[in-house]
């Protein structure tokens, strides 16, 4: 996993400048459809061709999936948070910073694909009967710098979903290119 912190930062702060918050029919809808998407992209593709990257200091699949993971349990667990308490005070994390406390990228496909379907059920469990007001729920989140900010149930669904989006274009891509490669033997 190549891209370093500040590229990270550089591109989620473009996003946030030019990008439309997503409704929460649009969360709903995503969320529920990115282990469909997973399971459909990789479906056929050998466990060699999950853990191939399509070029040199590339993602494969099976390293996307770390980063979803990841992901999840840092913005999943922080709209669970905003949800279940009643005004949570936390320090944000960062979900790459949080993968390196894992060893999500050494997960076999199979048994960690198996992990972010159940993350995402159990998520799903509770944010599907939610109330449009409940999204609208927030916490004060302190960032790396000590900067505090007000975030909603709905900031962290949005930034999760639309995230996942874009992974699933990108899982779409090494999919194309490690399938197009010859088999090995």
């Amino acid at each position: 996993m190549s891209l370093g912190p500040r590229v990270i930062a550089g591109r989620h702060a473009r996003r946030a400048m030019t990008k439309r918050e997503l409704t929460v029919d649009e969360i709903m809808a995503i969320l529920p459809e990115t282990p469909r998407r997973i399971s459909a992209l990789t479906d056929g593709l050998t466990l060699a061709q999950l853990q191939t990257a399509p070029e040199p200091d590339a993602w494969s699949i099976n390293d996307v999936l770390a980063h979803l993971r990841a992901c999840h349990e840092v913005l999943g667990g922080s709209l669970l948070r905003i949800i279940i308490e009643d005004h949570p005070a936390f320090k944000g994390v960062n979900p790459r910073s949080w993968i390196r406390k894992t060893d999500y990228p050494e997960w076999e496909f199979a048994r960690a694909f198996k992990a972010f379907k159940k993350q995402r059920a159990e998520l799903l469990v509770v944010v599907q009967p939610l109330a449009p007001g409940a999204w609208e729920r927030t916490a004060t989140v302190t960032g790396m710098v000590g900067d505090t900010y007000e975030r909603t149930a709905r900031y962290y669904g949005d930034w999760m979903a639309g995230h996942e989006r874009a992974h699933w274009r990108h899982i779409e891509q090494i999919a194309a290119a490690v399938a197009a490669r010859p088999r090995s033997t």
